[in-house]
């Protein structure tokens, strides 16, 4: 039995450590994961949370050129989700009192700026990212290439919002000119369904009721959830024009039962095409930059972390003094005391474990961009989509020592401000393209020679996907005619006859 007692302790022993080392290493990858806005946000309530991490004294780094105002209100959070939710409640209201309207339109992502402009004020949308969010959620699906074919023209054709504007029957005509994909509506339609399953929910529905629908749907099963979607099936115009006193009277509900539909109905999100994540609800947001990339006349490239208001972090004073005190008068310690001590070092443990977190962040964050920089150095001085090299996450994980996930979570919604505009990280990385001597050409590099040629080809006689081909082929892009033809539907370009002018 003594045996058996002392086994089951070890085998506790090592589940707590292991959970310790997990918890760490969840709280390190979080982290790094974090835009630097969300970063500062995150600091702010892990300091109100734990009174034992204080930022140093001073006025914070610095450097920053791009720091941004902190609210230092103990009820920031808070605030945050009031906001947010107020902001989700006037955009559905908007929506539904533009029913039968055009919507206007949202700027779109613009990444050349010029490099004497108030970095501050640089805003950007957020339709790129979000259409590149929608591509990689396709690129975990399971399709056959006519199936991805149809999948890439679908999200092409999403609005700003998100949603399908056009018709089955117009997609199934455009598909077969620009694509010669001949697929019923019907066929088309079976993918949409496919798509309408991404993240965010409501993403491809063909109207406001499909899209608030479609969110309502993924909700667990409840009471409230049946009566979502038996308002918006059934009594959506009553829905449309808030007239809640005769749905409450139609529905048969207590006050407080109408009162938490309607506020649960006002919730749902009419433009999921607005948000790239949860934490993001708005279709325009100002973009802090992670990275200030600077170029100098000689070639020379540097970059420095933007750490904007981001404090330095330590531990308090009052709380290393407690705990010294504490541990040296431990043979006269009550159980009030050892319970202070306890509390104590509980709070100390977290602040340090969060504080390595930070400096780990920083230096890993500094690494990858450092590895980037050198891998494509050459587009940081000349600006020049053409000239970035094929690069994935592996290679910079491989170059750094770094884990393929960790690179993943920092060029996941970073982004870098360079001479040549603002950039999320994504745009450094693309595949290459093999050739039948082993050379690796930039997908990125054959495109953009593609797109010169035929914007500088005689449109009176244009060029045919095997003459493209020739001529990429004398410049140095061996590829083959069914690449040269993947490559300009990927770029939305029309086959020769159809970019015939006169």
């Amino acid at each position: 039995m003594a045996q058996e007692q002392i086994q089951e302790q070890k085998l506790t022993q090592q589940q707590k450590l292991s959970q310790g080392f997990t918890q760490q290493q969840l709280l390190q990858a979080h982290l790094t994961e974090m835009p630097i806005m969300q970063l500062l946000e995150r600091i702010n309530t892990e300091m109100n949370d734990n009174p034992a991490l204080e930022p140093s004294d001073g006025e914070g780094n610095e450097s920053s050129e791009f720091s941004e105002p902190t609210d230092n209100s103990e009820n920031t959070e808070n605030a945050d989700n009031s906001y947010e939710q107020e902001e989700r409640q006037s955009a559905i209201d908007a929506a539904l009192e533009s029913i039968g309207r055009d919507d206007e339109d949202l700027p779109v992502y613009y990444n050349g700026t010029e490099h004497g402009e108030s970095r501050e004020d640089m805003v950007y949308g957020q339709t790129e990212s979000f259409i590149d969010q929608l591509n990689e959620q396709m690129n975990m699906t399971e399709l056959t290439e006519q199936e991805r074919n149809i999948m890439e023209y679908l999200i092409g054709s999403l609005d700003d919002d998100g949603l399908l504007r056009k018709s089955l029957s117009q997609l199934s005509d455009e598909l077969a000119i620009y694509h010669h994909l001949d697929v019923s509506e019907k066929h088309i339609e079976h993918i949409l369904h496919k798509l309408q399953e991404f993240d965010p929910a409501g993403i491809g529905a063909r109207s406001l009721q499909e899209c608030l629908l479609l969110q309502v749907q993924r909700r667990e099963p409840s009471r409230l959830r049946e009566l979502m979607k038996l308002t918006l099936q059934e009594h959506f115009e009553l829905f449309t024009k808030k007239h809640w006193g005769k749905l409450q009277q139609i529905l048969k509900l207590s006050d407080l039962q109408a009162q938490t539909l309607i506020s649960e109905l006002r919730k749902l999100n009419p433009k999921p095409g607005a948000s790239i994540s949860e934490t993001i609800g708005r279709s325009l947001q100002q973009i802090t930059p992670d990275f200030i990339v600077d170029t100098h006349d000689d070639g020379t490239v540097t970059f420095t972390l933007n750490t904007g208001d981001i404090p330095e972090l330590h531990i308090s004073q009052s709380f290393t003094d407690t705990l010294k005190e504490y541990q040296n008068d431990k043979e006269h310690m009550s159980r009030q005391m050892k319970e202070a001590l306890l509390y104590t070092k509980k709070k100390v443990d977290a602040a340090q474990g969060f504080i390595e977190a930070i400096r780990i962040r920083q230096h890993t964050l500094t690494i990858t961009m450092q590895a980037i920089i050198q891998w494509q150095h050459q587009f940081f001085e000349d600006g020049d989509e053409a000239s970035l090299r094929p690069m994935i996450l592996k290679d910079i994980a491989e170059k750094t020592g770094l884990d393929l996930s960790t690179i993943s979570r920092v060029s996941n919604s970073k982004y870098a401000l360079t001479r040549w505009g603002t950039f999320p990280l994504r745009f450094f990385f693309s595949d290459g393209y093999i050739t039948a001597d082993g050379e690796e050409l930039s997908t990125r590099e054959i495109k953009a020679t593609l797109r010169e040629c035929i914007e500088s080809e005689d449109k009176r006689k244009p060029l045919s996907d095997d003459a493209l081909k020739d001529l990429l082929s004398k410049k140095g892009y061996p590829i083959a005619r069914r690449t040269v033809a993947k490559y300009r539907e990927q770029m939305g370009i029309p086959i020769a006859r159809l970019r015939k002018g006169s």
